[in-house]
């Protein structure tokens, strides 16, 4: 893939910013492992296996769910999640806070979850396993991989379940009386997945500091090299639309809006982070814009366009950014990190160091 990653300038730590004083911070002692938008509530997930739920200007609540660390956690429709963790449960949480277990495969981990809020899919893998679950079925059923998989997703229809795995990916597409599998080999282990919006792409995280992607209609392999770490975190951004990844100095941004996808296109870098690495990006809902997180616990905003200013909205904190969500009319803005923080701030407030939205 030719293109790359540019680095940008050196620089050094970020003040304080307004929307910093203007937030809620609140000290949880458990690592945030995940967050998810569910329209004006954002849901934290954490290493104590609590859940924790933002919304407007009162208390955060916070759920008991898992009885250790909650590993991965998906939206389930607009008022619900599904989380998998540590104790071998997969469960579905509303945001009133009722919790329902879906299933218990004791001692194995539930890894990597999925979820499809119109066809009321879920999917969960434990080991080689992915399991999943339509509405109106009361057993799953079950799908082996090659090896231990590394990420779930549905396409934005529903209909096809992308299953990340050394050697590649398996796509899942649910016929009338069966599920039928088509393979997509790269040769070394695959630790993510996600789907472009269109449906066209699939795109995996490699272990080697790469990304990998697939045109499906006929298979056209599309290698994005150059990370100096692991893009562990994508997201989709803008209209065009670019895959905003971590895993650099900036928010790196593949163009797909091309007949080949970002093949024989060069990456949009923005949102410098100096020295420091990004390691989660979130786009902006509705707007062409990214959000990136860093090691030092900067996150920065900026538009998805070249020479774009940066926007600094949280300064350094000196604890890695391990979480990023915003509400659906873009009212507030949630960070967490590795060490249990979480600041929920107004983010259509504050000065110069924040991007007006």
């Amino acid at each position: 893939m030719q293109g790359g990653v540019t680095p940008a300038p050196a620089r050094d730590g970020f003040p304080p910013t307004r929307l910093e004083a203007e937030g809620r911070h609140q000290d949880t002692g458990a690592h945030v492992t995940a967050a998810v938008a569910l329209g004006e509530t954002v849901v934290s997930a954490h290493g104590d296996g609590a859940l924790r739920l933002f919304g407007g200007d009162a208390p955060p609540r916070e759920v008991a769910a898992h009885r250790g660390v909650v590993l991965a956690m998906a939206a389930a429709g607009p008022a619900a999640v599904v989380t998998g963790g540590d104790d071998g449960r997969l469960l579905r949480i509303t945001t009133d806070g009722a919790v329902e277990e879906l299933a218990d495969f004791g001692r194995g981990w539930v890894d990597c979850v999925a979820a499809h809020g119109r066809t009321g899919l879920v999917a969960c893998s434990v080991g080689r396993a992915v399991h999943v679950w339509r509405s109106a079925a009361a057993r799953p059923e079950t799908f082996e991989h090659p090896s231990t998989v590394g990420g779930l997703a549905f396409e934005p229809k529903g209909k096809r379940l992308a299953v990340a795995h050394y050697g590649g990916a398996t796509v899942w597409e649910r016929g009338e009386r069966r599920w039928k599998s088509t393979k997509l080999k790269w040769a070394g282990s695959h630790i993510g997945v996600t789907w472009s919006p269109n449906g066209k792409y699939v795109v995996t995280v490699m272990q080697e500091n790469a990304l990998h992607g697939w045109r499906l209609r006929d298979k056209l392999d599309m290698r994005m090299s150059g990370y100096p770490a692991k893009p562990r975190a994508l997201d989709w951004a803008g209209d065009g639309p670019h895959l905003a990844t971590s895993g650099a100095d900036s928010a790196v941004c593949w163009p797909f809006s091309f007949k080949d996808g970002p093949m024989g296109q060069a990456p949009l870098c923005v949102a410098h982070g100096g020295k420091q690495l990004a390691t989660m990006v979130r786009g902006l809902p509705g707007q062409a814009a990214v959000l990136a997180g860093y090691q030092d616990g900067a996150v920065l905003m900026s538009e998805l366009e070249e020479d774009a200013e940066d926007f600094v909205l949280r300064g350094t904190t000196g604890i890695e950014v391990t979480a990023l969500a915003v509400t659906e009319s873009l009212s507030h803005i949630l960070i967490g990190d590795a060490s249990g923080g979480v600041l929920w701030a107004p983010l259509r407030k504050g000065d110069g160091n924040a991007r007006p939205v």
